[in-house]
C-alpha cells in the first residue's frame, strides 16, 4: 500500500510555517515518529524529494506506538522567521 502522508502531512508541514510568517527553507529541525522502522527507506526517499535543496533541516527518526493506530509518521518541527 501507498503512503498518502506525503500529500497530507507534509503539506501540512508546509502550511504551519507559512502561517507563522516563515516557510519550508527556514525549518530548523524534524522529528519523525513512525509506526513501524521498516517504513524508514520509503519514508526517506519521499523525505528527500521533499526537503529543499540547500535547506533541508536537521532531522531524527524513531519508531513510536502514535496516537492513533491508523497513523504510520507523526513529525514534529521547528522553524525559524523569515
Amino acid at each position: 500500500m501507498k503512503w498518502l502522508w506525503p500529500r497530507d502531512c507534509l503539506s501540512r508541514i508546509e502550511a504551519l510555517p507559512e502561517q507563522a510568517g516563515s516557510d519550508k527553507n527556514h525549518i530548523l529541525q524534524a522529528i519523525i515518529w513512525l509506526a513501524d522502522m521498516k517504513d524508514f527507506a520509503e519514508m526517506n526517499a519521499i523525505w528527500d524529494t521533499w526537503a529543499p535543496e540547500g535547506h533541508a533541516p536537521a532531522r531524527a527518526c524513531g519508531e513510536a506506538k502514535l496516537a492513533r493506530e491508523a497513523l504510520k509518521v507523526e513529525i514534529i518541527v521547528t522553524a525559524a522567521e523569515k
